[in-house]
């Protein structure tokens, strides 16, 4: 009994240190959509299996071999800030999972949210929430 919570708390801690969120059961960033999307169409865009890239340890998924090759020249410009864990929950220091279709892009970078009602909070204080979070990542990692 004592071995089985014991590997549960590792199974916890570690998947609380990863570095990109992908949630408890796959390895694929941003629950499958589209980074580069979120910059260049404006919107939530679901990636599609032909076209998966590697990078910092997870799959990434992409909606057109453009996107692809756009990502793969520049990961950091496209991938999500905290990890693509929740924006807003990270200016408290918390992980916390997103809804992909909750986002924003301020100056170049992209942010992911919890949900909608959480997005709305964002917004509210973006400049705020973005230094807390910021502070909050460095601190984590």
């Amino acid at each position: 009994m004592n071995c089985f919570i014991t590997s549960l708390l590792f199974l916890f801690t570690s998947a609380s240190a990863k570095p990109v969120n992908t949630g408890w059961f796959n390895s694929t960033a941003v629950k499958g959509y589209d980074t580069v999307a979120y910059f260049t169409k404006e919107k939530a865009v679901k990636g599609k299996s032909e076209f998966i890239h590697k990078w910092n340890g997870v799959k990434w998924k992409f909606a057109s071999q453009k996107n692809l090759e756009l990502f793969k020249a520049s990961p950091k410009k496209y991938a999500p800030q905290y990890g693509g864990y929740c924006a807003y929950a990270m200016a408290d220091g918390k992980k916390v999972s997103i809804d992909p279709k909750s986002f924003d892009v301020k100056n170049g970078r992209l942010y992911l949210n919890y949900s909608s009602d959480i997005q709305k909070k964002w917004k509210a204080d973006v400049v705020d929430y973005i230094e807390k979070a910021d502070e909050a990542w460095e601190k984590l990692d």
